[in-house]
């Protein structure tokens, strides 16, 4: 049945404004984006004098990640590819569903942190760094003037 252009698929598509099968059948990607796949999952947890951050980067070796900081920003890169020539000796990929590319994320982790502060160890496709906290500066307290007379 044909349908004037202003009603989409179906006539009823919008009109009781509840949600379809449509709707629900990519809501993890609504959540990250279209590259949800791509996304360096990651837990933070906080310890009483420093941070503790897993980042989960399966099938990237150390040489792969790079840790950059900068501006009080830490920038965790990873990049990996794979060997075109390696798998033309290998046969012909039907399917390939391993991530192959770059990511990257950033976490603020202040201005006071060197790189020397931060500890890092990478052990089965997992990233775990070590960020002490620091003491930041208290603001002096608010005090009143008084006025005389």
């Amino acid at each position: 049945m044909l349908y004037p252009t202003i009603f989409g698929e179906n006539l009823f598509d919008d009109w009781f404004g509840f949600p379809t099968e449509r709707d629900f059948r990519n809501i993890e990607k609504k959540l990250y984006g279209k590259n949800a796949t791509h996304v360096m999952k990651t837990d933070v947890t906080e310890h009483d004098d420093h941070f503790e951050v897993a980042i989960d980067l399966p099938g990237f070796k150390k040489e792969d990640v790079t840790l950059t900081l900068e501006n009080g920003y830490l920038t965790i890169s990873a990049a990996k590819g794979l060997d075109r020539d390696e798998n033309d000796r290998h046969g012909k990929v039907i399917r390939q569903e391993r991530y192959s590319g770059a990511m990257q994320r950033s976490f603020w982790v202040g201005e006071d942190i060197t790189e020397e502060d931060v500890k890092a160890k990478m052990e089965h496709g997992l990233l775990t760094l070590s960020i002490p906290k620091k003491e930041t500066p208290k603001l002096p307290e608010k005090k009143t003037i008084s006025i005389e007379g």
